[in-house]
């Protein structure tokens, strides 16, 4: 028993490490973007994979590509965040129907993020824009948000297997889904460059890692 016990804790301490080196892989990352954007505000290699994505556009796809991006604006992220909410509390976990909203709060570190670095959005000099952002470029907050919310709500799905397989598989596939194409749609409609969508990345796991801890340590203590 005791052995059993010493390796769970080893096991434990561990997956702490493990989880150390992730954020600290995350950070250094997005420092290495950081420090990129500044020497460089716009490149050729972001030039050149945006160019690339859009070679082959159409009507067709710049629908869809609008359609992956729709979940960032306020209507779209309000109604997703609000339909889990529901979801959630008709399932009596009215902890998790609060807890859904928490995504919001990436918004406002993510503007303050981009006015600290300012970076200028893709022109129609550079790519083609199929739409025009007014705000700052660095890093993409549509990526952000999709990390932690789409991270979040799969998180909950892997948590709450008292769920039903059927809905815990299909949100997560779609969260996932959302979170790997969105940043294909920002650069797609020349709304942010690569860096941007990678280092968005790299923001939103941060943030949704704390986001986990927090949801984690309170769940805890009401045990």
């Amino acid at each position: 028993m005791a052995k059993t016990l010493r390796q769970f804790i080893d096991f434990i301490k561990r997956d702490e490490r493990w989880l150390l080196h992730i954020v600290l892989l995350l950070i250094t990352a997005y420092v290495v973007l950081s420090v990129l954007v500044v020497m460089m505000s716009t490149s050729s290699f972001d030039t050149g994979i945006t160019l690339r994505l859009q070679k082959n556009h159409t009507p067709a796809l710049d629908a869809f590509m609008n359609v992956i991006s729709w979940f960032a604006s306020i209507p779209g992220g309000l109604t997703t965040m609000g339909a889990a909410a529901v979801a959630f509390f008709l399932a009596g976990k009215r902890r998790e129907a609060l807890f859904v909203f928490a995504p919001i709060l990436a918004v406002p570190i993510v503007s303050l993020v981009k006015r600290l670095f300012n970076r200028a959005r893709p022109t129609a000099e550079l790519v083609r824009v199929v739409r025009d952002f007014h705000n700052e470029s660095f890093p993409s907050g549509h990526v952000v948000f999709y990390t932690v919310l789409f991270g979040f709500l799969t998180y909950l799905m892997y948590r709450h297997k008292d769920l039903p397989n059927a809905v815990r598989v299909a949100v997560s596939a779609l969260s996932i889904f959302l979170i790997l194409s969105v940043p294909f749609s920002r650069m797609y409609l020349g709304a942010h460059w690569f860096t941007d969508v990678v280092a968005g990345f790299c923001l939103g796991c941060l943030l949704l890692i704390g986001l986990a801890l927090w949801y984690d340590g309170g769940k805890k203590k009401r045990v």
